[in-house]
């Protein structure tokens, strides 16, 4: 069976509406959503790792899109947030293009694979425009998810 991103996202771990202008405050305030879940052990721990990760390069990935993500003992199990900047935000992205599209996520330590096909998943579903689009367009939570199940079945 494949991974889907919908197993792993909830509507809790949605922000359609962050207000952060920078890189830095953007990854604090959707660690902030992601903090909801019982599944974040350690919050602190777990924005440590996100930004550890970022030092490595820049998980802005183009066409307005950053997912950040970190493999850390700070969560018990994979989990998928999900945000949009209205007003994008500079990320440092490859193309330069602010970003208004925010995948995150974490993954436990031992979750190689999952950790990696979620990857691999959410980098092929963002490369198309209509996608890409309807996620902008999107109002609730409730509608993401429904656009990404769509787009995953």
């Amino acid at each position: 069976m494949s991974i889907k991103i919908i197993d792993y996202l909830d509507k809790d771990l949605i922000n359609l509406n962050l207000k952060s202008k920078t890189k830095n405050e953007v990854i604090k305030e959707l660690m902030k959503t992601m903090q909801e879940s019982e599944k974040v052990t350690a919050p602190e721990r777990a924005l440590s790792g996100l930004f550890a990760r970022e030092e490595l390069g820049t998980t802005g990935i183009g066409k307005g899109v950053a997912i950040p993500h970190a493999k850390t003992d700070a969560v018990t199990d994979l989990l998928v947030g999900f945000g949009i900047s209205r007003e994008g935000i500079n990320y440092g992205s490859m193309d330069e293009e602010p970003v208004k599209i925010f995948f995150i996520f974490l993954s436990p330590l031992s979750g190689n694979q999952e950790y990696l096909k979620i990857l691999a998943r959410i980098s092929r579903l963002i490369r198309e425009d209509k996608f890409r689009n309807s996620l902008l367009a999107a109002d609730t939570p409730e509608k993401i998810i429904e656009i990404i199940n769509n787009e995953e079945s």
